[in-house]
């Protein structure tokens, strides 16, 4: 193609154009406050929602503007998050951990759907399902045998090579599995909807806001902002992939990972209907996972990926996207692109998110691609524990968070594991 990009094409997420981002405030911040939250994104304001509720002044701040970052960058995929497998984790942490942290990932998938129920939210929640494609016969045969290992019941069922058309209108995947349950939401709308209940809950909330120091006092902390310091009881880090250098221990933990996402100009009906009749969000196995899904009404893709060794600016990487999508989807060459972003993921070393409590100093993060429903359902938990109604927040609290020697919060071994990663996809599976 000559031109790639539409005529009205936008460097900015897709999510945005319907659901804006919240206005810029001159809010003043308070002196002391119960709880300060550091962070504005899904584990943010849901820890905050229930904090407010259980009669605790609640502040929350962020270094850019209230759902800047991943929250309202993701692809709205909804899933029940636990990356390692049951047998993996059995392995590592004994049968009831394994079991506690499978149960984890159920609960927040039904939580975030029982949630926007509730509270009546308009985010396009759609209960589609997932299909999972295997991108070589092994990944197909794998994908087998951990469905009938899992001990949750997901209802999930195989597709074969030969029924691939009732999925998919594609032929590079080797069969897949279709988890029934899996969800997609419109992450602007659900963001702006948690921040609509937040404020009507007494949660203030201050964007532009960073935060340069915390310090603890005799009575909680001293939180030192660019507007100025606040005396908090306890203290919320729900900063994910934009963690940065404000906890060096977190920051230690957690790899920011940049990832892709494009959005196709609006395609012709039969055509959307040839190569996605279910209209599920889908993903593969492979290490380096594309993830795509049709736009709520069907009338564009959002594809998604890493696609760089290093970090990239997002119209160098929707070239590469385009590229993945069209091997994919050969139907869909001519079909340019409307927008390209990008966000930060926050990954950890063992692939999963991590929770805790240090004497009033709460976190939550490392959802590792998985934050929608994760981050939602943690942050609740997370709140819980902050206004006393809850012990702990989670099982994630029992895994140990660890990192690596030489790791100080500068992934220098990004590109070199994205390129074998790479390789290994290519030529092994």
């Amino acid at each position: 193609m000559t031109d790639l990009f539409t005529d009205q094409f936008k460097p900015t997420p897709y999510w945005w154009d319907t659901a804006p981002l919240m206005p810029a405030t001159d809010a003043q911040l308070p002196s002391k406050t119960d709880v300060l939250i550091i962070g504005s994104g899904y584990t943010g304001l849901h820890a905050a929602i229930q904090t407010a509720r259980a009669g605790m002044s609640t502040l929350v701040v962020d270094a850019q503007d209230c759902g800047y970052g991943a929250s309202t960058r993701n692809g709205g995929q909804v899933s029940t998050s636990v990356k390692p497998s049951y047998e993996y984790l059995k392995r590592q942490f004994g049968e009831t951990l394994a079991s506690n942290i499978m149960a984890e990932g159920q609960a927040s998938l039904d939580y975030i759907k029982t949630f926007i129920a509730d509270e009546n939210l308009d985010c396009d929640y759609q209960s589609c399902g997932r299909f999972h494609g295997a991108h070589t016969k092994s990944a197909f045969v794998k994908l087998q045998q951990d469905i009938k290992d899992s001990k949750i019941k997901t209802d999930a069922f195989v597709v074969s090579r030969g029924d691939m058309a009732s999925e998919l209108g594609t032929d590079v995947y080797h069969g897949g599995v279709v988890f029934p349950h899996h969800a997609s939401i419109h992450p602007g709308k659900y963001h702006k909807s948690l921040r609509e209940i937040a404020r009507n809950a007494g949660v203030k909330i201050v964007p532009f806001c960073p935060v340069h120091a915390i310090d603890r006092t005799a009575n909680g902390f001293q939180v030192a902002t660019k507007h100025g310091a606040v005396d908090a009881a306890q203290v919320v880090l729900a900063t994910n992939g934009y963690s940065g250098a404000l906890s060096n221990w977190h920051q230690r933990r957690v790899i920011p990972i940049g990832s892709y996402i494009i959005a196709t100009q609006k395609i012709p009906r039969d055509v959307m209907d040839e190569i996605m009749p279910t209209n599920r969000i889908l993903s593969d196995t492979r290490k380096l996972v594309y993830y795509y899904r049709p736009s709520p009404d069907r009338k564009r893709i959002l594809f998604g990926g890493r696609v760089s060794l290093n970090e990239t600016n997002s119209k160098k990487s929707a070239p590469k996207l385009h590229n993945e999508l069209t091997r994919i989807f050969p139907q869909l060459q001519s079909t340019k692109i409307s927008h390209s972003w990008t966000g930060t993921v926050g990954y950890t070393f063992d692939a999963m998110m991590h929770t805790g409590n240090d004497r009033g100093l709460h976190f939550s993060m490392g959802y590792c691609g998985s934050g929608v429903g994760m981050a939602s359902y943690l942050g609740m938990r997370v709140g819980q524990t902050v206004a006393g109604l809850r012990e702990k927040a989670s099982a994630f609290n029992d895994v140990p968070f660890r990192t690596r020697p030489y790791y100080f919060g500068n992934p220098w071994f990004l590109a070199p594991s994205v390129l074998a990663y790479r390789m290994r996809d290519r030529f092994w599976g």
